[in-house]
């Protein structure tokens, strides 16, 4: 059966809407890497302020970036059902996200409860209009295993931007919430594993059999995993509340999925029908190895409180999975996406014969997307050392430096030869 089959490809929002979001993310990555070079305590502890502020530039200026410029692609594509009012939606969420982000590393940076009070109003206005867009839409769409990790991603979102928003009027000063351990436990566990894994393993279940040429996924696997990982995390949620040999086997039937989407992903991409080099596939396979990373890592601590009691821990599980796992996919997604778009767009504009526009592949040139992967795998080996050596951290922030400019050039050059080709941004 054709991967592409019941995909809506008339229903796509203009190249522009979702492009403005896949160019700004680099950007952030950019920022992310040059903190660690600027100051390698970044890496010292994750409740430094600039640890904070690494994070929060990773996960919101990176990754929600790039993940929520992808949802307003395949929204209408996959799911058949696009965002109502797409340019106000995409212009109302991603110039106050951006702005919102930035102060909120601002704040942690310097302490400063206004920037916090300025990234409430700014992340607030953006994440509403997109979730409020993105709910109407989901409710619409057709259902299928992708619609619905869809689905559960963006409410994990909502629980999160929920949860963050409390714990940032509490660095604004304006109010105190109650249980402030259990909140920040859970925005972690629904921005992480909610928001961006089970987005991740959704879109998955879509895009690695149609852009890597794989048989499907079992069918009991995409009807059963996002599902049965989302329960896991609210029942994470209330750990607080349960015995400790609860929330032990609770958090293992979270790893146990973890680790059956990551060897299940692998096994799928050594049956590929097309054995050409990729390297998109080369940044997945690397996330899928963090994955397994992050559970031996896990598994290790349950049997060793003193490590499990470590400042290196906490920190290892972030390097492994927003670096080594998250990262590295969105990496492959943008180099799928946008030259696809480039493309698509391109030949719907001029409807072009085959021969006379570049094709997917040509959009941007496959020897610097290789050596992004190469600059982007060296940094997360050369940070994951650099917490336990830490004279390793800055080479290894240089190295992220050098992935972020060579991700934003190759982005632009697949833009350039849309442009170049007759492509116009209407």
């Amino acid at each position: 059966m054709s991967t592409q089959a019941g995909l809506s490809f008339e229903q796509a929002p203009p190249f522009s809407l979702p492009l403005q979001f896949f160019l700004s993310a680099p950007l952030f990555l950019l920022a992310a890497a040059l903190l660690v070079v600027m100051d390698p305590a970044s890496l010292a502890s994750r409740w430094t302020p600039q640890a904070l502020a690494l994070t929060h530039a990773l996960t919101l200026g990176f990754l929600a970036m790039a993940m929520l410029g992808a949802l307003m692609q395949m929204l209408p594509v996959v799911a058949g059902s696009p965002l109502p009012r797409p340019r106000a939606v995409a212009w109302l969420a991603q110039v106050p996200l951006a702005l919102g982000t930035l102060s909120l590393m601002a704040g942690f940076l310097a302490a400063e409860p206004i920037a916090f009070g300025i990234a409430v109003v700014l992340l607030g206005v953006g994440f509403a209009v997109f979730l409020a867009a993105a709910a109407v839409s989901l409710v619409r769409a057709t259902s299928n295993v992708t619609v619905w990790g869809m689905r559960l991603a963006v409410l994990s979102l909502g629980l999160t931007f929920i949860l963050g928003l409390t714990l940032a009027l509490m660095r604004a000063g304006v109010w105190i919430p109650p249980a402030r351990a259990a909140a920040l436990a859970a925005h972690l566990a629904f921005g992480l594993l909610g928001w961006v894994l089970l987005l991740v393993v959704g879109v998955a279940f879509q895009v690695v059999p149609m852009f890597q040429i794989t048989p499907p996924y079992p069918t009991l696997l995409g009807r059963w995993l996002t599902p049965g990982l989302f329960v896991l995390l609210l029942i994470h949620a209330a750990a607080p509340g349960l015995p400790p040999r609860a929330g032990v086997l609770v958090e293992a039937g979270l790893s146990a999925g973890i680790l059956l989407f990551a060897v299940t992903t692998l096994r799928l991409q050594t049956r590929r029908r097309r054995k050409l080099p990729d390297v998109t596939l080369d940044f997945w396979r690397l996330g899928m190895a963090s994955l397994i990373a992050s559970v031996t890592v896990w598994t290790v601590a349950q049997s060793s409180p003193a490590w499990a009691d470590s400042d290196v821990y906490p920190l290892l599980l972030a390097v492994l999975f927003i670096g080594g796992f998250a990262v590295s996919v969105v990496n492959g997604m943008l180099y799928k996406i946008v030259p696809f778009l480039a493309w698509f767009h391109l030949q719907a504009q001029l409807q072009a014969r085959a021969g006379s526009i570049p094709t997917m592949k040509d959009m941007i040139a496959e020897s610097h997307t290789r050596w992004q992967f190469r600059f982007h795998l060296v940094a997360c080996g050369l940070l994951t050392a650099g917490l336990f050596w830490p004279l390793l951290a800055r080479t290894g922030g240089l190295m992220l430096a050098l992935s972020a400019l060579l991700l934003q050039i190759n982005l632009l050059s697949a833009v350039r030869r849309f442009y170049q080709h007759g492509g116009r941004f209407t």
